[in-house]
């Protein structure tokens, strides 16, 4: 097979996601609140989402957490799992 190397499945609902456009990177920042902050507004802009702006965002990150969180280094990992607290705060969850 010639061209592009196959990308992970995983990595494409990432970046293509059919319910929520994401910032580039955002889960690469070290700050907690920004990526909640950023979720929250890619959710909420989003007409393509099929459940609440919380649940959208909330899914994505649990599911990036769930697929990249094996090469996740552990500070990374802590980062985004302190970002979900930060997601239920900006929702009005906690």
């Amino acid at each position: 097979m010639a061209g592009k190397p196959k990308e992970k499945w995983s990595q494409d609902v990432t970046e293509n996601s059919d319910a929520l456009d994401l910032e580039a990177h955002i889960f690469e920042q070290d700050d907690p609140h920004k990526i909640a902050v950023s979720l929250k507004r890619s959710a909420e802009q989003s007409e393509r989402r099929k459940s609440s702006p919380y649940r959208s965002a909330m899914s994505m990150l649990t599911f990036y957490i769930n697929r990249a969180g094996h090469n996740l280094p552990d500070k990374q990992k802590n980062v985004l799992e302190r970002a979900k607290d930060e997601l239920r705060k900006e929702f009005g969850r906690t």
